[in-house]
């Protein structure tokens, strides 16, 4: 996940939390870490190059009412794999990773309602996101190839891919949760915020409240992932947040200016109560029969590892199997993206059957 602004509240309990919030107590590799740039592009190794440079099939898939974007790499036929990206993120965060394993899969990245160039909603819910996927997945072709959709969910997105697993399995061969962890803010973090938002709504600032940025490289200099993390690989983060952006009119008229994509108020408006009640027992699982086989990959270094080495209690824990991806932080895909995708090929290539 990546954003740049808002307050973070101190919330107890949170195994994991990946709300965008903004703090100045960060070295600046990690609080801007595409600024020294001023709006160009890192340089980026050949590899990388080869891979967005094969262009998905773009378009949309309509599930509620709302139109959900969609890329797709391979060819129908081939088993399928949905990429499902985290909190405030997008499709393109699967655009240099998708290519690499559409050799032997039909691969779809779906960007979730509220995020990307999806439609926004007034209310977000885990049921619903469930059945966007199963949407996708179907209007995509993913099941052209003769078997269910396999799973891949990165943060937010994995915790999409679980509650699915969970309650509709129905819908998938497999699942691969990828460096996913539980939490977010719980009802009394949620209002702190909103009495915190009201204090600061009309004080002046250059980006606040509409955070509209006169140019690419204005916006580019605010980009920083969440949870906060350095990275060496500039050039993902680079390609990441430059389609993080959509145009829109500057607020005093004067032209156009850049913002980002995704539904500022996603937590607000995202109702938990069917994850919750999975989590503390109160919906039924699914019968052994039925289970979804699951695997778990994390970063070494991740903010979700260093809760669970400090004590704190997991859903996945026991669940399933867990693969770690060395010299890795939350964001696998930009820290260790050759990795992941070996993982990844070696996994799908003997498991589940």
């Amino acid at each position: 996940m990546a954003n740049d602004l808002t307050d973070k509240p101190k919330a107890d309990g949170e195994t994991y939390d990946d709300r965008p919030f903004h703090s100045d107590n960060l070295p600046p590799e990690v609080r801007a870490p595409l600024a020294p740039f001023e709006g160009a592009e890192p340089p980026s190794p050949k590899w990388f190059q080869d891979a967005v440079a094969q262009e998905p099939e773009r378009g949309f898939v309509t599930s509620h009412g709302a139109k959900l974007e969609v890329l797709t790499w391979g060819e129908l036929g081939k088993p399928g794999l949905l990429l499902i990206h985290g909190n405030s993120a997008h499709a393109d965060w699967w655009s240099f990773i998708a290519p690499l394993l559409a050799k032997d899969f039909r691969v779809t990245a779906m960007s979730l309602a509220g995020m990307g160039a999806s439609d926004w909603r007034e209310t977000y819910r885990f049921t619903d996101f469930a059945d966007d996927a199963e949407a996708v997945s179907r209007g995509t072709g993913l099941y052209d190839g003769g078997r269910k959709p396999i799973y891949i969910g990165h943060s937010f997105g994995g915790g999409q891919v679980f509650f699915a697993a969970m309650q509709r399995p129905e819908n998938m061969h497999a699942a691969v949760l990828v460096d996913t962890g539980f939490g977010g803010p719980p009802p009394e973090a949620l209002e702190e915020r909103k009495k915190r938002m009201e204090q600061i709504r009309n004080i002046p600032t250059a980006d606040r409240p509409s955070r509209i940025y006169p140019t690419v490289a204005a916006a580019l200099a605010r980009f920083r992932l969440m949870p906060p993390q350095p990275t060496d690989n500039l050039y993902i983060a680079d390609f990441i947040a430059r389609r993080s952006l959509k145009q829109v009119p500057m607020a005093d008229g004067s032209g156009m200016g850049w913002t980002w994509k995704f539904d500022p108020q996603m937590w607000e408006k995202l109702d938990r109560s069917a994850m919750t009640s999975m989590v503390t027992g109160a919906s039924p699982e699914p019968a052994a029969k039925d289970a979804v086989p699951m695997v778990h990959l994390y970063g070494d270094k991740s903010r979700i590892i260093e809760s669970r080495r400090a004590g704190e209690p997991s859903v996945l824990a026991g669940r399933m199997r867990e693969i770690e991806i060395p010299d890795s932080h939350h964001h696998v895909m930009i820290d260790q993206p050759l990795a992941l995708v070996a993982a990844l090929r070696t996994l799908l290539a003997t498991w589940p059957d």
